[in-house]
């Protein structure tokens, strides 16, 4: 990835310091002079000089590209060995679960592409299967980006050329053809391109309100995608924290138990499960006043390991059962490993901008949803030996859930795309840089026909690729559990 695109600012002024995020990226004074959105949208037009829109279409591997296969394995070290085995397995499922799983790959193969330098914060991961549903606060169901273990500041591209690849090899999946591919990736960057061109245009403070509820999304959805909407909206309005507690817990000796489900859910040791204790009150510390009470009147009842997703696999995941002032009154929390983000050593070289990565990924999180968990926080777990581990915090059932890949046919696929396409564009927009990606895209579909031809050849190496690692299985360099 090219580095940040230069932009003439005010200098702090005299006597003031400079102000700066936790992580270090610093941000105007409100005694500073921000610079014209017109001179911004100016800058970002005259970058097609230096980056040509067609050049983003281009895809062929390099000479010295490193091979896919030894990249997931320098993934696999510090995962819980025993968990490797279920992650490869997922990912040879077929070429979506591949992609879903090899961000580092993909980050790899994009950091020296074709790229205008302009850098908000980005999801880092944002395939078709990172957006879904979930509560805000409010108890309204929303749609957006919903995962943000690689989110970075980094290049605006890495996110769309990486939503784009997995429309068109999901759509391969469903049996797509390769026209009905190509219009629903064109349907993603067109959507992208007229919102970020939209938010703009608005006031800054309007862009951080934008929002998609889903009963907005089921009413103004084509009828394909609106019935799929309906049923995955049903669904998840079930996926809550009292109705998950005959699904996942059981009553030993008169107190709940989560249920283990080798090798998904697990059981803890004692002094495991006293360590991620301590770990949940220092968490109680990151969250707003409020929810510090109000979550401060619940009492840890278990904790078990759970594994999650494709790309998680392997990483530390648990599920805590809360109870509050009767046996029915539960929250799970969820807490998650947190590692250095795929885009970081591409982006900002060896050195890495956040101490903490969980907070990272929070603090990323609040920055590209419209509305985030309110238990959304981040802790360290301290071993008996002193050594530490990482973690972000968020309610585990809160109403989440995501469109199913397989019920999408083709003519839901070009709708859906757009639909994310919209949200990716909303996310990047309430960060930093609209104004200039507005201008770099502009009004033709230039940008949308050099995406679909990047679209198109990446998914051809992600399936080959996909083809090396069954290769690699079948060898013996990789251990396989199916079917988990």
């Amino acid at each position: 990835m090219t580095g940040r695109a230069q932009l003439p600012v005010a200098g702090p002024v005299r006597g003031h310091t400079v102000l700066a995020d936790a992580d270090g990226t610093p941000y105007s004074s409100l005694r500073q002079r921000p610079v014209e959105r017109a001179e911004r949208y100016a800058l970002g037009k005259a970058l097609r000089k230096r980056v040509p829109r067609s050049s983003l279409g281009e895809w062929s591997p390099p000479a010295d590209r490193r091979d896919p296969v030894e990249l997931i394995m320098e993934s696999h070290v510090g995962r819980v060995d025993r968990l490797v085995p279920v992650r490869v397995g997922r990912m040879i499922e077929s070429p979506y679960g591949f992609l879903r799983g090899t961000a580092v790959v993909m980050a790899d193969d994009v950091a020296g592409l074709p790229a205008t330098g302009i850098t908000p914060v980005v999801c880092g991961d944002a395939h078709l299967g990172n957006f879904g549903f979930y509560a805000s606060p409010e108890r309204d169901l929303v749609i957006d980006l919903n995962d943000f273990d690689e989110a970075h500041p980094g290049s605006w591209e890495w996110d769309v050329r990486r939503l784009v690849t997995s429309v068109w090899v999901a759509g391969r999946q469903n049996g797509a053809g390769e026209d009905a591919c190509e219009t629903a990736v064109s349907a993603c960057v067109e959507a992208y391109r007229d919102e970020l061109r939209h938010l703009a245009d608005q006031p800054l403070l309007s862009r951080s309100y934008q929002r998609l509820d889903v009963d907005r999304l089921a009413q103004e959805s084509s009828k394909p995608l609106r019935s799929e909407v309906e049923r995955a909206a049903k669904r998840a309005r079930n996926r809550t924290s009292d109705r998950a507690l005959p699904r996942f817990t059981t009553e030993v000796e008169g107190r709940r138990r989560i249920v283990e489900e080798p090798p998904l859910i697990t059981r803890v040791s004692d002094a495991e499960a006293d360590e991620l204790a301590e770990a949940l009150d220092r968490y109680l510390l990151t969250l707003a006043p409020h929810w510090r009470r109000a979550l401060g009147g619940y009492t840890i009842v278990d904790i078990a390991h759970k594994v999650v997703g494709v790309g998680s696999v392997g990483l530390r995941a648990y599920v805590a059962l809360l109870e509050g002032s009767s046996p029915d009154d539960v929250v799970f929390l969820q807490l998650k490993q947190a590692r250095r983000s795929v885009l970081a050593r591409h982006v900002h070289g060896e050195s890495a901008w956040h101490a903490h990565q969980g907070q990272r990924v929070v603090e990323y999180q609040q920055a590209l949803q419209t509305v985030s968990d309110p238990l959304l926080g981040w802790t360290t777990v301290v071993g008996r030996h002193k050594e530490t581990q990482q973690y972000y915090v968020r309610q585990f059932r809160d109403m989440k859930g995501t469109v199913a890949l397989d019920a999408i046919d083709p003519g839901a696929l070009a709708d859906y795309a757009g639909v994310l396409g919209h949200l990716l564009a909303k996310g990047h927009a309430r960060t930093s840089g609209a104004s200039m990606i507005a201008g770099y895209v502009g009004g033709s579909d230039n940008v949308d026909m050099a995406m679909c031809r990047f679209a198109r050849a990446y998914a051809d190496q992600t399936e080959a690729d996909h083809a090396a690692l069954i290769k690699a299985v079948e060898r013996g360099l990789l251990p396989v559990e199916r079917g988990v």
